[in-house]
């Protein structure tokens, strides 16, 4: 059976080797990158703009951002009929290649993460290093743990101010660094659609930056809901050891996440305007110009995924959230309720690329409709299926419970 056969419908004239070959993994590819670029960017506006009211939800952004990095290259991998294959864009890394060049953007985000953040911990791998070492008695967790940090320290041992003050230049440099890095980790994805000149809805040149700003867009969005979840969680924890040292109090936990998410809500309505307005651009020019493809984009656009558009992706996904965020007053639920519609929208808009983008076959006189496989009969229905997309959803939640464990993402609250 042909690859995409099970979940492709044909309509009117179609060619018969055509199929909605890159389906649901493809669409979560660039959403997973893009919230990996978001989360950075969120963490670097406190490290390198200095926006003092998002400390506490920077240092959290910069570790879930690096939990969700491993993940973004998943969905290819699940995507791929031989996914050994995959690793030959690491081993083999050039520019001449979009994919291959993601490679060496890949690997250098990687490190400039993982520096940064290592710059961040390296007073608290110190920490607890000497803690460890002044028990008489330590149990088997303790030494596996006194282990651990000791290599993670790399032989710094030096907690000084001076020494503490290069930590925090070193992470204002990185920071700074990795945001064109940040964005240009998901702009490739953008170029890399807007440079297939066979598809008339990929062809853009304004696709690599509608992007990058759709991308931090779901970023921030992302890191608001789940430091609203895990401040929740810390809340009831906090309930449970009232009274006990080092706990912070109901109302102390409850004024922070106030603060951050009422600015990162401010910093999600900044790029909003400006995703939105270029996504709304790229239509307008689109139509004005008229090129010889118009018409049947025409179809696609206002006809076929009219609801999927203008209903889904720009209706609940972004005015409606924009004007939720505009009003004044905003609160914690509130803010979560539109960064879940945030989600939605910039999730719609990767589906409306990538799955509309092959809605229309090559003839210019049919069209293909995908059904997502939803109870997978075999692995390919599975991995090309809502359990496959769900699957590579979870999986950064799972990487980020062990991180946590090891880069504690309140440190610096817990330590007061």
């Amino acid at each position: 059976m042909v690859h995409g056969e099970i979940w492709t419908i044909k309509e009117f004239f179609v060619l018969p080797n055509e199929y909605i070959y890159w389906s649901i993994q493809i669409v979560m590819y660039p959403f997973m990158t893009g919230l990996v670029a978001g989360a950075f960017v969120l963490s670097s506006l406190y490290h390198v703009f200095n926006v003092k009211q998002l400390k506490d939800i920077a240092r959290f952004a910069l570790v879930f951002s690096f939990a969700l990095l491993p993940v973004a290259m998943l969905p290819l991998m699940l995507h791929l009929q031989q996914p050994l294959r995959g690793t030959n864009v690491l081993m083999t890394p050039h520019f001449t290649s979009a994919i291959s060049a993601f490679g060496i953007v890949f690997l250098a985000y990687a490190c400039i993460v993982a520096s940064e953040i290592w710059f961040v911990y390296r007073k608290h791998f110190v920490d607890v290093v000497n803690n460890l070492q002044a028990k008489s008695q330590r149990t088997m967790l303790e030494n596996l743990q006194l282990l651990l940090n000791r290599v993670l320290t790399l032989g710094a041992m030096d907690i000084g101010k001076e020494s503490l003050d290069k930590d925090h230049k070193a992470v204002s440099l990185l920071a700074a660094i990795g945001i064109p890095v940040a964005c240009f980790l998901h702009g490739y994805a953008g170029f890399i659609f807007g440079s297939v000149k066979a598809n008339a809805l990929w062809m853009t040149p304004l696709m690599p930056v509608i992007f990058i700003c759709s991308a931090v867009v779901s970023g921030i969005a992302l890191c608001i809901i789940t430091y609203i979840v895990t401040m929740k969680l810390r809340t009831m924890w906090a309930k449970r050891h009232q009274g006990e040292p080092g706990v912070p109090s109901i109302a102390q936990l409850r004024q922070v996440e106030d603060t951050e998410v009422r600015m990162s809500a401010k910093a999600l309505l900044t790029f909003m305007v400006l995703a939105v307005t270029l996504e709304l651009l790229d239509i307008i020019f689109r139509g004005y110009t008229a090129v010889k493809s118009w018409d049947i984009l025409r179809e696609v656009i206002y006809g076929l995924d009219f609801y999927k558009i203008f209903v889904f992706q720009y209706g609940l996904g972004n005015f409606l959230p924009f004007l939720l965020l505009l009003l004044p007053g905003v609160t914690v639920r509130r803010a979560a309720f539109c960064s879940l519609l945030v989600l939605f929208g910039v999730f719609m808009m990767r589906w409306n690329v990538v799955i509309g983008g092959q809605a229309f076959s090559l003839t210019f006189n049919g069209f293909m409709h995908y059904h997502l496989p939803i109870i997978p009969h075999d692995m390919e229905t599975f991995k090309e299926g809502l359990f496959g997309a769900l699957f590579v959803m979870l999986c950064p939640y799972v990487i980020f419970f062990f991180l946590n464990k090891i880069t504690p993402v309140f440190l610096e609250e817990e330590s007061h």
